[in-house]
């Protein structure tokens, strides 16, 4: 039986796994280990180029995921999928050092930590990996927030390479959010007890592809910090559902100002066009943002999502103005009538637009 897990949550990293392969077993020599890939279904072929590895070395397996993506839950799943006692996480791309598990898996098995962090940023490390000053300055704020919120003087407790107990992660897997792409800081505001080491991490560059670290990436930190405190009380997809409502009423009524007031149109074709326009810009953020992990891709789906998405959102008016006006007539204050009719539109065209345009409650 591997004594050490080492999951690998890729998208798109196929010429990086055989080389990152070879390094692993390279760096752990006599340690019993097993590589598990979780794939979220990479139009690259990564997934078929860990099947061929995986049948010349059984050390190595595969979980594909379809239909859903992101770092922090493939690494959730693959932690969960094996026996090993002692579980690594790290990235596929080559800017985590395989040369370090050793040392680390030494020092949970040892006793002396609960769980051993790779740190860009303590002495003796190097951050040349994050070369981008954007990248830098990002890594370098989102430190200073998880910090605070852990309680926990750690120079990078945002790293995304550490080793833990395997057990000690399945006990906490079913209080982590699973949203976004820093486990560790989910793991450590999860359990403010845990004893860490953090090692001088030398974070290098990506060996092949192109980095998944987008501007969309800072908006994936806050919203697993608002899932984290808040989503039990509002679940974080509907409440970003609803903040992406608020800002398309102020595409509406901007649209509707330029269409009738500067272009003289007629008001009814005004307020059809600022509607489509409302709907086309909740859609694409919607797309972008709340549903970022079944977003949809190409022409053909946009087009297809696009076109449910007005047709939910229809329905969803309708149901607004309807349920409002009846609550009206039957003497409810006009205001709370209102926005008990903008509450049962908005929970409609989420648990509609979730299911026929994204896939899924």
């Amino acid at each position: 039986m591997p004594e050490l897990a080492i999951i690998l949550p890729t998208l798109n990293e196929r010429d990086n796994l055989a080389p990152l392969i070879d390094r692993i077993a390279a760096a752990l020599g006599d340690i019993a280990w097993e590589a598990i890939i979780v794939d979220d279904d990479s139009t690259d072929g990564t997934a078929d180029e860990a099947r061929r590895l995986a049948r010349a070395d059984p050390r190595i397996r595969i979980l594909h995921r379809i239909g859903r993506q992101g770092l922090a839950s493939a690494a959730i799943e693959g932690m969960c999928a094996t026996a090993a006692p002692y579980v690594a996480l790290m990235d596929a791309d080559h800017q985590h050092d395989p040369a370090m598990l050793p040392h680390m898996l030494d020092r949970v098995r040892s006793g002396q930590a609960d769980i051993a962090v790779g740190s860009r940023f303590m002495d003796g490390a190097a951050a040349d990996g994050l070369a981008n000053q954007d990248r830098l300055a990002a890594s370098g704020w989102a430190n200073r927030i998880a910090r605070r919120i852990t309680g926990m003087d750690l120079t990078d407790p945002m790293s995304g390479f550490f080793v833990m107990e395997t057990d000690r992660l399945r006990v906490l897997a079913p209080k982590l959010s699973g949203i976004g792409f820093k486990l560790l800081l989910d793991i450590l505001a999860a359990s403010s007890t845990l004893k860490v080491a953090e090692l001088p991490l030398t974070f290098g560059e990506r060996r092949s592809g192109q980095s998944k670290l987008d501007r969309v990436i800072a908006f994936e930190f806050l919203t697993g910090l608002y899932d984290r405190f808040f989503g039990q009380i509002i679940p974080t997809r509907f409440a970003l559902f609803g903040t992406v409502g608020a800002v398309g009423v102020v595409v509406h009524m901007s649209v509707l100002a330029l269409l009738f007031r500067l272009l003289g149109s007629d008001f009814l074709w005004a307020s059809i066009g600022a509607t489509f326009a409302a709907m086309s810009f909740n859609f694409w953020l919607n797309n972008a943002l709340t549903y970022r992990d079944q977003r949809l891709i190409g022409f053909a789906s946009m087009a297809k999502g696009w076109l449910g998405f007005c047709v939910t959102c229809s329905i969803g008016a309708f149901a607004n103005v309807a349920a409002a006006t009846v609550l009206e007539a039957r003497g409810v204050y006009w205001l709370l009538a209102a926005l008990v009719g903008i509450i049962i539109g908005a929970v409609w065209n989420y648990a509609l637009s979730s299911r026929f345009v994204w896939g899924r409650y």
